[in-house]
């Protein structure tokens, strides 16, 4: 795919000064055309965890902490299979879920959280999974980027960007944020992408950063918006 033409020199500090003489509207311009471009690199871009209802994506999220999602799906595969409900996290024996989950890493963490987090859906939610920023981020253990991923993905709400490491890496590649805090890079992206686009941006720039922008060897060479970053062919931050 042909790359768009910006004027952004290839190396030197010039690169490095784009946030201070970039207007917001061309910032914005520019996001466009990567989400254009991008949008024709992966058009089937979404969520890699597999799920067939809320709950079920819920509990990938939550068991991919730390984990690839090749390997939450090989686990979900079964699990799903013998838990259905919220209710039966819940009233399922601890020492056997850890054992299920153990492969995802941090286990124990992780089943205390599904437990305790699938009591309150149960007693609370009639086992249903809430569709509101502020009722998911008041669960045990769901933070924003959790409840930006059920809300974006399984509700089709776009109530906030998904910032994990590799949003958070491609935004500052692309000088979309000079910020290091989530939340802080997540208000910075808002800004700049249209709202019905949040969703679709950050499975956009997971996906990237996943085949093309890798972190520790960026593959600027044949990257689709090599010519849309300002960060092309410089070594990515150590």
């Amino acid at each position: 795919m042909a790359c768009v033409s910006l004027n952004f020199g290839r190396g030197g500090d010039d690169n490095d000064n784009v946030m201070a003489v970039e207007s917001r509207s061309d910032r914005k311009k520019r996001v466009s055309k990567i989400i254009n471009v991008l949008s024709k690199v992966y058009p089937d871009a979404r969520v890699e965890l597999n799920y067939s209802n809320p709950l079920e994506l819920l509990i990938a999220t939550i068991l991919s902490a730390q984990c690839t999602d090749k390997r939450v799906n090989m686990v979900t595969a079964e699990l799903f299979k013998k838990y259905r409900t919220a209710a039966d996290y819940a009233n399922a024996d601890l020492s056997e879920l850890e054992k299920e989950i153990k492969s995802t890493g941090f286990y124990r963490n992780k089943a205390k959280t599904i437990q305790a987090v699938c009591k309150v859906l149960a007693e609370k939610y009639s086992g249903q999974v809430p569709a509101s920023m502020e009722l998911l981020t008041a669960l045990p253990g769901v933070g924003r980027k959790t409840a930006n991923v059920l809300l974006g993905n399984a509700f089709g709400i776009n109530a906030g960007i998904v910032v994990d490491t590799h949003v958070s890496r491609l935004a500052n590649r692309l000088r979309l944020t000079e910020e290091e805090d989530p939340e802080k890079i997540e208000r910075d992206l808002m800004e700049l992408v249209p709202r019905e686009l949040w969703t679709k941006f950050s499975n956009l720039l997971i996906w990237h950063g996943r085949r093309r922008c890798i972190a520790r060897k960026p593959d600027c060479a044949n990257c689709e918006i090599r010519n849309l970053c300002p960060s092309a062919d410089k070594p990515a931050k150590k």
